[in-house]
């Protein structure tokens, strides 16, 4: 998809932040690969929320955020 994304010009690409966001963004985001796997052992996807033992945790936007070392979602 990045490479797609890149080869678009300027018009494409303005239509697709109309019809979509900030999608985009998320192709820039470098993710740590083993945070994501230890991440997703905890993730109860019945739920959205991650399981910690007898707690549940569903983080915040800001949350978020910062994990995906992101200034917007």
């Amino acid at each position: 998809m990045k490479e797609i994304w890149d080869q678009w010009d300027n018009e494409p690409n303005q239509l697709f932040y109309c019809n979509y966001g900030d999608l985009p963004y998320l192709l820039n985001v470098k993710v740590d690969k083993h945070l994501f796997r230890a991440l997703a052992q905890f993730w109860n996807s019945a739920y959205s929320c991650f399981n910690f033992g007898k707690v549940d945790l569903v983080p915040t936007v800001e949350k978020y955020t910062t994990l995906l070392r992101c200034p917007k979602i």
